[in-house]
């Protein structure tokens, strides 16, 4: 029987899984949005409700209890300031999870963690998987590549071969 297991374990000793929670959570704090499997993502996502809803009351206390959790400097400073002011009058649910599918090599079922209110609001655009972020970022640096040396290749051609051109042209003028 399975009575009184409060946590998923995930397969890992107990300093392993503390510095998956912690990498996890500052990484999710820093991006405001990170794509895990479904069995760490729900792991971390009452870590990290429990880490908002103490930065929500700023008080030292609350930040030495977080940043136990939270080693970077930066990232403590942005829960305080950005985050938890942003989650002021919500009452818990602070995050969310969006499913992706399965993985390809094993099979295990992916998902995105994201904060609910992530900078600049949250659109339709912001909710499409990765992937087709991916590809249209590649899209726009091809794009880009191909205006750069196109523009290139322009001043090249307006640009004299040697020195001895330049040197016409200003005797002339």
């Amino acid at each position: 029987m399975n009575h009184r297991v409060g946590f998923n374990k995930l397969g890992l000793k107990e300093s392993h899984r503390k510095a998956l929670h912690r990498n996890m959570a500052t990484s999710l704090f820093r991006y405001e949005r990170i794509t895990t499997t479904k069995s760490k993502a729900t792991a971390v996502k009452r870590t990290v409700e429990k880490m908002i809803t103490r930065a929500k009351v700023d008080s030292v206390h609350n930040r030495r209890l977080v940043a136990r959790d939270i080693k970077d400097k930066e990232i403590l400073a942005k829960i305080f300031t950005d985050i938890a002011p942003r989650n002021e009058n919500r009452p818990g649910g602070y995050t969310r999870v969006l499913k992706l599918g399965t993985r390809q090599g094993d099979a295990a079922d992916m998902v995105i963690l994201e904060l609910v209110d992530k900078e600049g609001g949250s659109s339709d655009k912001d909710k499409t998987p990765k992937k087709t972020k991916k590809a249209s970022n590649k899209n726009e640096k091809k794009v880009e590549k191909a205006v750069t040396e196109a523009t290139e290749a322009v001043v090249a051609e307006e640009a004299p071969v040697n020195a001895d051109a330049v040197e016409l042209e200003t005797e002339t003028k």
